[in-house]
């Protein structure tokens, strides 16, 4: 499902203007990148977390030139889903 499509959903669902309905799903996601970037976590009850994860220093290689280097230690998004979410995708996906 694409941004697009769900946009259309919830419109349809909520019978609010697709025009509306996306700026609030932009803000959303803005909102929840906001948070992270700022090493917040974001709790969605019966959904899931969003939170920083940190990744550790670690060695790799360059294929190409054979030779290491260092990739240094960094933060990427995590998502944890709550396990009522968990729970209803196990039960209902075919």
């Amino acid at each position: 499902m694409t941004k697009a499509e769900l946009v259309s959903k919830i419109s349809e669902k909520t019978g609010v203007e697709k025009l509306t309905t996306l700026a609030i799903v932009e803000s959303m996601m803005n909102e929840i990148k906001d948070s992270i970037s700022a090493n917040e976590a974001v709790f969605l009850r019966g959904f899931g977390t969003f939170k920083p994860k940190k990744r550790a220093e670690k060695t790799g290689r360059n294929i190409k030139k054979n030779t290491t280097i260092i990739i240094p230690a960094h933060h990427i998004p995590a998502f944890k889903p709550a396990k009522v979410f968990v729970e209803e995708v196990k039960n209902n996906v075919k």
